[in-house]
């Protein structure tokens, strides 16, 4: 009896597996080497396991040169498959056009009704939503200014306080530079007491006004200047003696 037919599906048992795998790419990878040699065929083999792992035989030295010529025979050999994919892609750039170009139509016209042109062509209700877009954009508008003049006040409020801070600590700067010099004037001051004394002005006697004689008139109280010399003259007599 001859062998029957295997049916091909998946083996369960994981072992069993694993031995199938192992001598089937052995065989495979024998018969590629085999036809690259009998019939001088470029042959590549890429087989990866169920855990990953890479098994690869190439005729030629490096598999890029081969997976290279497969990509251009596969992708650029056939012209009509090139012209249909670029007339697909002439289309889908001329519908993507198509929708560009309206939704900019459409976002200037919009922006045309909210200057207040072309209202004529709009109706009663578009009006109406053109209107509640205007209240909440300045809405918006006036939200956003108050909020930058707070941020400006609270900002300037700041500014000030550190100015005032920093008056002050100049202030205590300045007080403190005036005591400075004038303790060492009043230090300089009693050094001088202690060493010399202090003399006073004025009234203290350091100045006195000279009491000056009158000068003596000619004939003028002749008989006072007469004993005054008499008096002078008993005097240096008497001494002498």
């Amino acid at each position: 009896m001859g062998r029957g037919r295997v049916e091909l599906k998946r083996i369960e048992n994981k072992i069993n597996r694993q031995v199938t795998f192992a001598k089937r790419r052995n065989g495979l990878l024998k018969k590629a080497y085999e036809l690259s040699v009998l019939c001088d065929a470029e042959v590549a083999v890429i087989v990866f396991s169920s855990r990953g792992k890479l098994y690869e035989f190439c005729s030629v030295p490096s598999m890029m040169k081969t997976l290279e010529r497969y990509q251009k025979c596969s992708y650029g050999g056939s012209e009509s498959n090139f012209q249909v994919k670029e007339n697909q892609l002439v289309q889908s750039s001329r519908q993507e056009y198509m929708k560009l170009k309206a939704r900019l139509e459409a976002l200037q016209r919009s922006q045309r009704n909210l200057l207040g042109e072309d209202l004529g062509s709009l109706s009663v209700k578009e009006l109406d939503y053109l209107e509640k877009q205007l209240d909440m954009s300045l809405k918006e508008i006036r939200s956003t200014r108050t909020q930058q003049m707070l941020d400006q006040l609270t900002d300037l409020q700041r500014r000030e306080q550190v100015l005032c801070e920093a008056n002050k600590g100049l202030r205590r700067r300045l007080e403190e530079i005036n005591h400075t010099i004038h303790g060492g004037h009043a230090w300089e001051n009693g050094g001088d007491a202690v060493a010399q004394p202090q003399h006073s002005h004025g009234d203290d006697g350091l100045f006195y006004p000279l009491e000056c004689q009158p000068a003596p008139h000619i004939g003028y109280q002749s008989d006072q200047i007469v004993g005054t010399s008499a008096a002078t003259a008993t005097f240096m007599n008497g001494w002498l003696a």
